[in-house]
């Protein structure tokens, strides 16, 4: 078949373009006459991943069957599928189409514009990842430098606990649960700035939002963990602390 313009394509209503039959089909049996014109009765819009799909015509099976001489043994077959799912679908296709002789069926790669999207995100994933972890490490130091500073001021409380009888255990939970609580704060805070830009900025663009669950809770857990780490120090160098050298601190 060839697609004959009849004037410059505007819309996608079916007086824009006609098919004119000029070839046969395999078997050679056609019910229209070569070089009838079809009328068509709309117009896809571009498929960018598949770009043969462009400048083909599309029949429907019985039309195809009773004017075309369309056998029903189809030679190529067109799938689509959710993205994430693609591997798993080439691995089912072929014994799906033809249980019977299933290394006869050739399945296509992805199109480029499919393999250089996954290695952008791929990309994009390993570098938000690398600046994820920096600004972990960031976060963790000040949290640690917060904490020492806070000993330091704090080391006549720390002797007139002691004093009064707290024994270094206590001490080393105190000064870690707050080292916790700051990381902790200070992720939710962070967490929901992000939330809260991811959704502003999808909606600017029309986009539908999606923020997982589990990346808000991650984000969340990391900074417990780096509270964690970042107020070991901290802790056992308040315990370490005599009540007398506590006290006598100016």
């Amino acid at each position: 078949m060839t697609v004959i313009p009849k004037k410059t394509v505007t819309s996608y209503d079916s007086a824009t373009v006609q098919v004119r039959i000029t070839t046969t089909t395999r078997k050679g049996v056609l019910a229209v006459p070569v070089g009838a014109l079809v009328a068509l009765r709309g117009i896809l819009a571009p498929v960018p991943l598949a770009p043969d799909l462009d400048q083909s015509v599309l029949v429907g099976w019985d039309a195809a069957r009773s004017t075309l001489g369309f056998d029903g043994h189809p030679t190529v077959l067109y799938v689509r599928c959710q993205e994430p799912a693609l591997e798993q679908v080439r691995d089912v296709l072929p014994a799906t189409v033809n249980p019977q002789l299933p290394g006869m069926v050739r399945v296509s790669r992805p199109s480029d514009a499919l393999l250089a999207k996954r290695a952008t995100q791929s990309a994009f994933g390993s570098l938000l990842l690398g600046l994820a972890g920096v600004s972990l490490l960031v976060g963790g130091i000040g949290v640690a430098n917060t904490m020492v500073i806070s000993v330091l001021e704090r080391r006549r409380e720390i002797g007139l606990r002691r004093a009064l009888g707290a024994h270094r255990g206590q001490i080393r939970i105190q000064f870690l649960a707050e080292s916790i609580a700051l990381a902790t704060l200070g992720g939710a805070a962070g967490a929901a700035l992000g939330t809260a830009a991811t959704i502003g900025y999808t909606t600017w663009h029309l986009w539908p939002a999606v923020v997982p669950a589990w990346s808000v809770g991650g984000g969340i857990g990391s900074a417990l963990v780096a509270g964690v780490v970042a107020g070991v120090y901290p802790a056992i160098r308040a315990a370490r602390l005599t009540p007398t050298e506590a006290l006598a601190a100016p």
